[in-house]
């Protein structure tokens, strides 16, 4: 026997209230809305419809997505900018909201976010030869999303070249 186990198409009225609610928990993107929509049930000539009224509503604003986006990866989570803009760009973000959300990280700080990743790592790692040590460092902020040539200015010039 084969079933075929399809949703019910929900109505417009139903759909705008969940969809209120899904973007009232946290920022989404336009994409993400689009997603829930469609695997609610969602008419896909409704789908359009909702999110421009969720947007005419301040339910959905992309920008101040990208924002927060950025804010709690770098802050929360620790990525670098390659992580982010590889995560934002999941999100179907369009590029000109991805550099803008991206500068709002000032160079500071990302300096100090670098270094501090690479010293909590540093504190973790038995390596005692200095070289396979800092091979390692420079692995594991490449794989946080930080850029190759600030990873090793961070390595051949501060407090941790003396491993």
């Amino acid at each position: 026997m084969d079933k075929n186990i399809s949703k019910p198409f929900i109505n417009k009225a139903t759909a705008i209230a969940k969809a209120q609610k899904y973007c009232a928990y946290q920022e989404r993107s336009h994409w993400e809305v689009k997603t829930m929509l469609f695997e609610l049930g969602v008419y896909a000539s409704n789908v359009d419809e909702i999110v421009c009224e969720l947007i005419a509503d301040n339910f959905l604003n992309e920008e101040r997505f990208a924002l927060a986006y950025v804010s709690s990866k770098f802050n929360i989570k620790n990525w670098g900018k390659n992580k982010i803009k590889q995560g934002l760009r999941l999100k179907k973000v369009s590029e000109p909201l991805i550099k803008k959300a991206l500068n709002s990280i000032s160079e500071e700080d990302y300096l100090k976010k670098i270094k501090s990743v690479i010293l909590k790592k540093r504190q973790m790692i038995s390596e005692k030869e200095p070289r396979k040590a800092k091979y390692k460092l420079y692995q594991y902020a490449l794989g946080r999303g930080f850029e190759s040539d600030l990873i090793s200015y961070i390595l051949n010039n501060s407090e941790l070249n003396n491993l």
